[in-house]
């Protein structure tokens, strides 16, 4: 998966569409191999990016847990624990 796609189920408060966008965009990103689609291709990349994020806002709002809500602060503490153990920052 790739690593700029963050988990988005679960959290308090909960997510954005703009989270929700950023995570398709970097989506579509990944599978299409473009970071800035050429203009023939723009409207067929804009189309998949609103595409999987209709389809990613219906997942999480369809998803149910009972697990309490993870807090952002302490998770995003915890993943930069990560990269400075994984990278030695």
């Amino acid at each position: 998966m790739c690593r700029n796609i963050k988990t988005l189920f679960n959290f308090e408060p909960p997510v954005t569409e703009d989270e929700i966008r950023a995570a398709s965009l970097q989506f579509v990103r990944k599978i299409s191999g473009f970071t800035k689609p050429s203009k023939s291709n723009e409207d067929a990349f804009e189309t998949a990016v609103e595409q999987v994020a209709a389809a990613a806002a219906r997942l999480l709002s369809s998803l149910e847990t009972t697990a309490s809500p993870k807090n952002r602060e302490e998770e995003a503490v915890k993943a930069r624990a990560r990269a400075a153990e994984r990278f030695g920052t």
